[in-house]
């Protein structure tokens, strides 16, 4: 029988620009199928075993989330919905501040990735839960796919300096998934020594990469699916159109 004090919560991060997607309007709210694109990863997590959602959002953007999203397509395990902040370690930040004392395990998704499913989820869980219960190294997993491409390392002027094995080469994508304990002290430690990492050229880029960084723990890959993508670029969104295609 599954412990029942270990409840798990979702932070959907929401809170991005999206520049590169040419657009006026944040890439999260951008309508695929007559949805916003955030409502498709609402979607998975409310129908899913998560027991809480914390959605983190632009900062002055919370009532037109709550309003918009949450009350108008009925996401019940939206517990809360936190202002991000200029970075993304930040909004992630925020978002863990907002999580229940009482979850054992934090997924962290990217709300731009729309078509995380039940299967990814039930994955994940099973694949940390008995890792983490055995005390083997792997509180810490990740959502990835092996790189289909061949893969050159560029110096500073765009000329290929080397080639990594295909085979050991993995596109990074989320959800992450954390104990709970474990995320929250990286975060602060994290947010301690903000400025001596800026000033070491140390960019943190996903939130596997926090505990790497600054806790030297190792990140266990499980594989996701090729489409969960991110919602990047323009591009991006024919083939989001496609998947949708294929899943009705």
């Amino acid at each position: 029988m599954e412990n029942a004090r270990e409840k798990t919560a979702a932070v959907v991060l929401a809170a991005g620009k999206g520049k590169r997607m040419n657009s006026d309007i944040p890439k999260q709210y951008m309508m695929l199928r007559e949805k916003p694109v955030i409502y498709y990863a609402l979607k998975a997590f409310e129908d899913s075993f998560i027991d809480e959602i914390i959605l983190v959002t632009e900062q002055g953007e919370e009532a037109y989330c709550r309003e918009e999203i949450v009350e108008r397509y009925h996401f019940t395990k939206v517990r809360k919905i936190v202002p991000g902040g200029a970075e993304r370690y930040f909004s992630v930040a925020n978002g863990l501040e907002a999580v229940s004392e009482d979850c054992a395990y934090i997924f962290i998704h990217d709300g731009a990735r729309p078509f995380v499913t039940e299967e990814i989820l039930q994955t994940a869980l099973e694949t940390v839960r008995p890792m983490t219960r055995t005390k083997e190294l792997a509180e810490v997993i990740a959502a990835a796919m092996p790189v289909k491409d061949t893969i050159k390392i560029a110096d500073e002027n765009d000329f290929a300096v080397s080639t990594p094995r295909r085979d050991r080469v993995w596109m990074m994508q989320t959800p992450q998934v954390f104990s709970a304990d474990l995320i929250k002290n990286a975060y602060r430690m994290l947010l301690e020594k903000e400025e001596e990492l800026r000033e070491s050229g140390v960019q943190i880029t996903d939130d596997a990469m926090v505990v790497e960084t600054l806790l030297a723990h190792p990140v266990k890959l499980f594989r996701a699916s090729y489409e969960n993508i991110k919602l990047t670029t323009p591009e991006d969104l024919l083939l989001a159109d496609g998947i949708l295609e294929k899943r009705v």
